[in-house]
């Protein structure tokens, strides 16, 4: 009987001198959202056209790093998009991102103004596979700068890329 009891205490005391250490581990937000910022830094070519407006209509595909610097989505990405700009006033595109094991983030891209220095972007997540199936979420970045040179090739930074996202749910 004497000896259960040690045990006992000392199992106590053992649980108490943890601290609670089994709370260590992170959780998720209550309401399942998760921030982050990165940073896409992206090159491609534009190819363009004359419309009756006097400003081009263009097509662009864009690849290059995303730089993941604070949320848990993963660090790096290599991302790829894929846009029309009307020369108007819409621009819609397609994304991807890519980690370093294969899986992906499937994005849709809006735009008010032709692709320009100062353009701001919004992207709904409408999906993913691997660790990052059933993700959705929105996420919206300014372009810090977009530089065009020969032959339309085209390189661009982006800044305040911020989001969140969630697995498994839905953007509300």
């Amino acid at each position: 009987m004497r000896r259960a009891l040690v045990i006992a205490l000392t199992t106590f005391a053992a649980v108490v001198a943890a601290g609670g250490a089994w709370k260590a581990q992170p959780s998720s937000p209550p309401d399942g959202w998760h921030a982050f910022e990165a940073s896409w830094n992206s090159s491609g070519v534009r190819q363009s056209m004359a419309t009756e407006l006097g400003r081009p209509a263009a097509i662009l595909r864009l690849t290059g790093a995303v730089s993941v610097r604070s949320g848990n989505l993963g660090r790096g990405f290599r991302g790829e998009a894929i846009a029309y700009d009307d020369g108007r006033s819409s621009g819609v595109g397609r994304a991807v991102w890519v980690d370093s094991r294969g899986d992906q983030i499937f994005s849709e891209l809006t735009g008010g103004e032709p692709v320009t220095t100062g353009r701001r972007v919004n992207a709904t997540i409408t999906g993913g596979t691997g660790r990052y199936a059933g993700i959705t979420g929105e996420y919206a970045f300014t372009w810090q700068y977009v530089v065009e040179s020969g032959a339309g090739e085209i390189h661009g930074q982006s800044t305040g890329l911020v989001g969140r996202f969630r697995l498994g749910g839905t953007t509300e």
